[in-house]
C-alpha cells in the first residue's frame, strides 16, 4: 500500500502545483515522477486486473514524448497527464 500512497500524495502534489501556477517543468518533473511511482505500484501489485493502469501509464509516457498536437503547450500536456 506504500505505493499506492505515494501514488496519490504525488497526484495531489501535482494538483497543488498547477493550482499555484507552477511553472511547466516542475509540473513535466511530477508527473515523469508519478509515472516511476505509478510502475512501481504496478510492479508490486501484479498482473492480474491492471491492464487498464498500464494502457493510462503508457498513453503518460506517449503524450510526455510527443504531445498530441505541435500547438500543445507543457502546461496543457502536464494537466492533461495528471488527470
Amino acid at each position: 500500500m506504500d505505493e499506492a500512497r505515494r501514488v496519490l500524495e504525488r497526484l495531489e502534489s501535482i494538483e497543488r502545483l498547477r493550482d499555484g501556477g507552477a511553472p511547466a517543468a516542475i509540473l513535466l518533473g511530477e508527473v515523469r515522477a508519478l509515472l516511476a511511482e505509478g510502475e512501481r505500484w504496478l510492479a508490486c501489485e501484479g498482473p492480474e486486473g491492471l491492464d487498464s493502469a498500464r494502457v493510462a501509464l503508457d498513453r503518460c509516457r506517449a503524450e510526455l514524448r510527443e504531445p498530441a498536437s505541435r500547438n500543445t503547450t507543457d502546461e496543457e500536456v502536464a494537466a492533461r497527464t495528471a488527470l
